[in-house]
């Protein structure tokens, strides 16, 4: 008996492994020859921020309002990464809201560990200050607790000093504060669950570093060290302050910029260590639509300064490196990346997935025991025009330039109600799909497209054909046929196309419908995913769609 458990336990572990070491067909960092590649995620998670603990690193990013919220990353050796869970599972508050937050809620979180518990903090630029906790990375993590009421406080980090104190600096945003370009610290309580001061302004930006924000607090030889990226997300730079003081004054440098390269606006993120005593920045650089993508710069200290990437002319501000050596962890790990094609056959979704507003338990069903994700039709009003204010789309972010997305589906609609849809849909302030639809005259497909999304422009049908089978394939293949950075602005002009096709036995695939350019969202990159809704007069019950797999490939 005894060895019969062992066997098990062995399979089991064997199998998590297996299912933590997943590695993309479309885009990996490690070269397998002890360099990488820039960047390390090719995929929008924005504003990263990272901590280590012991051998360990865990990186978490900006959600804004997607669930699960704040996904948490970890990663051996700041190249290969996995998603391990998320801080906020289902609702962000207030839990009551029902419809998508598009750029609201999580701004660019820090994640740190004091005294056995991780803590991630975010600002949220309607509400205030927030935080949750945990003993664990992978969760569960306590709800969310309002640290800090105040609209326009956003980009929160805090800072456990050597006398026990604990302070947390921030920015503002012009949007909701009406003064941005300045940085601000206030204190904390012991358990640092609440401001307990005033926050005191302690650096001005607006002469020397416009847009100063995204602030990372660091102790380190004595000196109170802020990173800060400053000069806006496409064009800007990363700036180091550094204080005896806490409260200031800081002297500040310009320790990254773009330079020669065509990486534009590097800056926001985090300084971490490895054991071995190397030091890493991660930062991000905004690629259009396909969102904020994640980059790895080596950091060496000169004077008590940080110097990121590599400065050639030694003058103290580097510049980003596309291909590196590997840092050194003390070991070499195997090579994994983000999560991204699933074929359903866990009791839970896996986690790269993201809903758009706070999560309805009436939306699915994880059925393990036939590897199928049911998504029931979701009411909808008739009043919507388009998907923006949907709620029940089911998005993952986009892995890298050139890919193929292909979903197996069947679609299950009442047959006496009208207007039940499903599809594929590649997601942004303009977004495009193809869309199985019961309608008056049968079932039919249709690649559909919307522009201005955001503004309540309608949507409209470019190609349709009728249906005869309720299982069917859909497929969208992404393109970059374009990007350089635009010299007037400094951001990069990045164009992503999809082409969109369809096949009824997953190997003859018909192209249907027109081109589509591929457009950020708000604040995110373009996603892609699924739905199941149906007209708000269906009250009772409706139908619903199964998912069987759904798989980023090559081609």
């Amino acid at each position: 008996m005894r060895n019969y458990l062992q066997l098990f336990l062995l399979l089991f572990v064997i199998s998590a492994t297996a299912q933590n070491n997943y590695i993309s067909e479309v885009w990996v960092s490690d070269n397998g020859d002890g360099t990488y590649k820039n960047p390390v995620l090719y995929a929008d998670y924005s504003d990263p921020d990272a901590c280590r603990v012991g051998d360990d690193f865990y990186m978490t990013s900006s959600s804004f309002g997607c669930l699960p919220a704040l996904q948490v990353l970890h990663s051996k050796d700041l190249v290969n990464w996995t998603i391990i869970g998320a801080a906020v599972s289902h609702a962000l508050p207030p839990v009551t809201d029902v419809l998508p937050q598009h750029g609201n809620r999580v701004w660019a979180p820090c994640i740190r560990y004091h005294d056995g518990m991780f803590y991630i903090f975010w600002g949220d630029p309607d509400q205030g200050v927030f935080m949750v906790k945990s003993s664990k990375p992978e969760g569960p993590w306590e709800s969310p607790v309002l640290v800090k009421a105040a609209k326009g406080i956003i980009d929160t980090s805090p800072l456990w000093d050597d006398d026990g104190k604990v302070y947390l600096v921030h920015g503002f945003a012009g949007s909701r504060a009406g003064l941005k370009s300045i940085l601000a610290i206030c204190e904390l309580s012991e358990d640092a669950s609440k401001a307990i001061t005033p926050s005191r302004i302690i650096f001005d930006g607006h002469e020397k570093h416009q847009t100063i924000e995204g602030p990372k607090f660091y102790k380190r030889n004595g000196y109170y060290y802020i990173f800060a990226p400053a000069g806006g997300v496409p064009t800007g730079w990363q700036v180091a302050m550094r204080s005896k003081n806490v409260y200031g004054p800081y002297e500040d440098r310009v320790v990254m910029r773009r330079g020669n390269t065509d990486i534009n606006g590097p800056h926001q993120g985090a300084w971490i260590d490895t054991p071995t005593g190397e030091n890493w920045f991660l930062h991000f650089q905004d690629v259009g639509a396909y969102g904020r993508v994640v980059h790895l710069q080596p950091l060496r200290w000169f004077n008590d300064w940080p110097v990121i990437g590599n400065d050639a002319n030694n003058d103290g501000c580097g510049e980003p490196v596309l291909v590196y050596k590997k840092p050194n962890v003390g070991k070499t790990y195997p090579i994994c990346t983000p999560q991204e094609s699933d074929e359903f056959n866990a009791l839970t979704i896996s986690p790269q997935w993201q809903w758009n507003a706070n999560i309805n338990e009436k939306w699915y069903f994880c059925d393990a025991a036939k590897g199928l994700l049911r998504l029931y039709s979701y009411p909808v009003p008739d009043t919507y025009k388009n998907l923006w204010d949907v709620s029940n789309m089911l998005l993952q972010k986009t892995p890298a330039e050139n890919f193929t997305a292909t979903i197996k589906l069947t679609f299950t609609p009442i047959e006496k109600y009208k207007g039940e849809r499903t599809g594929l849909v590649v997601m942004g302030l303009n977004y495009a799909g193809l869309i199985v639809e019961n309608t008056t005259s049968g079932l039919k497909l249709s690649q559909v497209e919307c522009t201005k999304a955001d503004r309540g422009e309608e949507e409209k049908i470019n190609a349709i054909l009728d249906l005869k089978e309720k299982t069917i394939y859909l497929r969208a293949k992404f393109h970059n046929i374009g990007g350089r950075i635009k010299e007037s602005e400094g951001g990069m002009d990045m164009i992503v196309v999809c082409d969109f096709s369809y096949s009824f036995d997953g190997k003859n695939f018909k192209p249907l419908g027109n081109e589509f350019q591929a457009k950020e969202g708000k604040w995110i990159g373009a996603k892609v995913g699924t739905f199941c809704t149906r007209p708000a007069i269906v009250t009772n019950d409706g139908g619903w769609m199964e998912v069987d797999w759904f798989r980023i490939t090559k081609k």
